[in-house]
């Protein structure tokens, strides 16, 4: 299995989530320019945290309109598999593969803690590896995560299952029905605003983002 992992002027999580790919889980991994336009050999393209063109308009307004964004867009209307960590959430909600919008968190300061997270579903290829209402420990870094939505598309989410992360302590950033991640209808593209990647290691002080990674491996495997 093949990752791609986006790097953006700005991107800081780049290196963190590579690291995971190909050191802990031994899979191929190609750090992919945000000039790229060819994303043919990728079967996992992950857009990273950071600050994508210093998020100098809005966080991943800029992004959205990169040439290996338009590729991404084609990659997940493929059926194949997108993954948007925090600032790679934001950029996948700019560029519609995923609904709502991220905006300033409620207290208007910038959070960065460790988390509780509750799973809400485990049927996902993301999740799989994972027990339904299982609490996770994943740490968050954002000044603009609060999830946000209209009425009328929080219920679609909600009436879809998409939503595959909840916040299961203290809501930390005012997010709409305590929501850290969401996937599409279609299931193959995850934004999340907790950094999974920063939990997958033991060095770090746990690993509960590593089943998020290892789900995928063993779904695809079991698909091939």
């Amino acid at each position: 299995m093949k990752f791609g992992i986006v790097v953006f002027p700005g991107s800081n999580c780049d290196r963190d989530v590579a690291y995971v790919t190909r050191d802990i889980l031994k899979q191929p991994t190609r750090m992919v320019w945000h000039e790229d336009t060819d994303l043919t050999d990728l079967d996992v393209v992950v857009v990273p945290g950071g600050f994508s063109y210093g998020d100098y308009l809005r966080c991943g307004a800029i992004a959205r309109f990169s040439p290996v964004m338009q590729q991404a867009i084609a990659h997940a209307q493929q059926g194949k598999f997108v993954l948007g960590i925090c600032n790679g959430f934001q950029i996948l909600t700019e560029a519609g593969l995923l609904p709502g919008a991220l905006v300033r968190n409620r207290d208007l300061h910038f959070i960065c803690d460790r988390v509780e997270l509750k799973v809400e579903r485990n049927d996902s290829p993301w999740t799989q590896a994972y027990s339904v209402g299982e609490v996770v420990t994943i740490p968050i870094a954002h000044g603009e995560g609060r999830f946000y939505a209209d009425k009328k598309t929080l219920a679609e989410i909600e009436a879809n299952n998409q939503v595959l992360f909840r916040y299961a302590g203290d809501n930390p950033n005012g997010s709409v029905n305590n929501i850290a991640g969401i996937c599409n209808r279609q299931g193959n593209v995850l934004g999340m605003m907790p950094h999974p990647e920063r939990a997958s290691d033991p060095i770090l002080g746990g690993t509960d983002g590593l089943k998020l990674f290892q789900g995928l491996l063993e779904r695809v495997a079991a698909i091939a």
